[in-house]
C-alpha cells in the first residue's frame, strides 16, 4: 500500500515541479501508471467485499452482470483463504443474508450465483464441508447449509453420476485416492492395495461428470462361499483366494464416502443396486449380497450405561445391587476387549452378542442411532448378524470391541423392508431376532 499511494502522489503532483511529468520521459510516465493499474486491480480483488456490495448476490437477477462479478471475487478469495478467513467470511455471509425481510429462497438464489462463477462444483461440495464444520458456531449458518444440501440433491441426481471398476490397472493418481480415502479399513501399503483389487476382487467407484478425477464413493466386494464373519481373513492377502466359480456370497466389506460435503446427499441405495447389478452381469451364479460392517458407536453407547440398565439389558437376575453405579458400562468395554483378543468365556461373547443386538436397534426420532446402521437400513437392508471377534484391529476393539454386523441385500424385500423401518420396526434375520427379548 505504501508504494501505490507514493505513485499516486507522484502521478498527481503540480505542474511547475521537478518531478512533473514535461520533465520526464514518456516510457517512465506509461510505467508508472501501468504499475499504479496493476497494483489498484490487485487491491480491488484482495479487498473484502462489504455488506452493501454482498447484499445483490442474494437479491440481483443472475444475469446481473455486477453481482456476478462481486460473487467471482467472493469465491476466488474464499479459495485462497485459511480457515480462520473461511469463517470470517461465512459469517459476514450470512450476517447480510439476516438483514433481508423476506428472505424467502434468496438463498438459494446466493447458492446458484456462486456456482456460476466458481471454479466447478468441487467449489459448492467443498463449502458444504465448511459450512457443517461451522453451522454450530455460526448463528444463521445451518439455513445456508441445508439450501446448499437440497442443491447439492438435485445437483448430484443418481442418474448423472457413473460407476467405474478401479483395479491394479486404473491410473495411480486414482488408486492413491483409494488409499487417501479409505475410511473404514486402512490400507498401509501399496501390497495390501493390490490384494484389494486382484481379479479375485472389485472394486468399484461412483463419479460426477463435472468432477471426473474425484471418486464420490468407493464399495470394495470380495467372494466367499457363505457369509463372511471375519474381516481381518478378507483383507489378508496371504489367505487363499476363493474360486469365482464357486462363490456364492458377494461381500461388501468396505464402502467409503470421499467427500464430507456430500454428507446426508444419499445415493448409496443406487450405488449397490448398481454393484449387485454388474457383479450378476458378469458372475451369474452369485446367490446372496452382504456386508461385513463396523458399528462405529457401540463402545461409545456402552460406556454410558449405568449397572441398573445392563442389568435390565442382559436379564442378569444374579445381581441384586440396586444403586446407580456410572462406571459398569465401561468396565463391560474393558471386559468385551479383554474377551476378543483372548479365550472368550461363552457367558461373556453372548453378553456382548446381545449388547451389540440392542444398540444397532436402538431407535432416534425414527432412525437408528449408529450411523452405518442407518445408512443399510435406510438403503432397505436386513440386519442379519453380529459377529463375534470379527474386527480385531486396534481400531475394531476401540469402536465396537471388536464386534461387525452383517447387513443382507436381498433385492425383492428391499422396499419391504424399507416400509418396516418406517414404522420403527426394522428388518432382522434369526441370528439377531433370539439375541433380543
Amino acid at each position: 500500500m505504501t508504494e501505490l499511494h507514493t505513485l499516486a502522489r507522484a502521478s498527481n503532483t503540480p505542474p511547475g515541479r521537478a518531478d512533473d511529468d514535461t520533465d520526464r520521459p514518456a516510457s517512465k510516465t506509461q510505467e508508472s501508471s501501468g504499475l499504479i493499474t496493476r497494483l489498484g486491480r490487485w487491491w480491488e480483488r484482495e479487498r473484502r467485499l462489504t455488506p452493501a456490495e454482498l447484499k445483490p448476490l442474494y437479491t440481483a437477477r443472475l444475469t446481473d452482470v455486477g453481482a456476478n462479478r462481486a460473487a467471482k471475487q467472493w469465491c476466488l478469495q474464499y479459495g485462497a483463504a485459511d480457515g480462520k478467513d473461511r469463517r470470517a467470511m461465512l459469517t459476514q455471509l450470512v450476517e447480510t443474508g439476516a438483514t433481508l425481510d423476506p428472505r424467502a429462497d434468496q438463498g438459494l438464489l446466493l447458492l446458484r450465483r456462486l456456482n456460476m462463477q466458481a471454479a466447478g462444483l468441487q467449489f459448492m461440495v467443498e463449502l458444504r464441508a465448511d459450512m457443517l464444520r461451522w453451522r454450530n458456531q455460526v448463528a444463521g449458518l445451518t439455513v445456508l447449509e441445508r439450501e446448499l444440501e437440497t442443491l447439492l440433491s438435485n445437483w448430484f441426481d443418481v442418474g448423472m453420476l457413473e460407476l467405474k471398476p478401479i483395479t491394479w490397472d486404473s491410473p495411480a493418481s486414482l488408486l492413491e485416492k483409494l488409499i487417501q480415502y479409505e475410511a473404514v479399513h486402512e490400507i498401509r501399503s501399496w501390497d495390501e492395495l493390490k490384494h484389494r483389487v486382484a481379479d479375485n476382487r472389485r472394486c468399484y467407484a461412483f463419479f460426477h461428470p463435472r468432477m471426473s478425477d474425484v471418486p464420490l464413493i468407493f464399495v470394495e466386494v470380495a467372494f466367499a462361499h457363505q457369509m463372511a464373519d471375519n474381516v481381518q481373513v478378507l483383507l489378508d492377502p496371504q489367505t487363499p483366494a476363493e474360486s469365482l466359480n464357486k462363490a456364492r456370497w458377494a461381500i461388501f466389506y468396505s464402502i467409503s464416502n470421499t467427500q464430507p460435503g456430500l454428507r446426508g446427499i444419499s445415493f448409496g441405495n443406487f450405488l449397490l443396486k448398481r454393484v449387485v447389478d454388474e457383479l450378476l452381469r458378469e458372475m451369474p451364479r452369485l446367490k446372496s449380497f452382504a456386508t461385513l460392517s463396523p458399528i462405529p458407536g457401540f463402545t461409545d453407547w456402552l460406556k454410558k450405561q449405568d449397572n441398573q440398565t445392563l442389568q435390565a439389558l442382559l436379564h442378569n437376575r444374579t445381581e441384586t445391587e440396586t444403586r446407580t453405579d456410572n462406571q459398569a458400562g465401561a468396565r463391560w468395554v474393558a471386559k468385551l476387549r479383554k474377551a476378543a483378543v483372548g479365550a472368550a468365556p461363552e457367558l461373556v461373547q453372548n453378553a456382548g452378542l446381545r449388547l451389540a443386538a440392542h444398540y444397532l436397534t436402538t431407535m432416534k426420532n425414527g432412525r437408528p442411532i449408529d450411523p452405518v446402521a442407518r445408512f443399510h437400513l435406510e438403503n432397505g437392508a436386513r440386519m442379519e448378524r453380529v459377529n463375534w471377534a470379527a474386527d480385531r484391529s486396534a481400531k475394531g476393539l476401540e469402536q465396537s470391541c471388536a464386534l461387525m454386523v452383517n447387513y443382507l441385500y436381498d433385492l425383492d424385500e428391499l422396499d419391504q423392508n424399507l416400509v418396516q423401518l418406517t414404522a420403527g420396526k426394522p428388518s432382522l434375520g434369526r441370528n439377531l431376532k433370539r439375541l433380543l427379548p
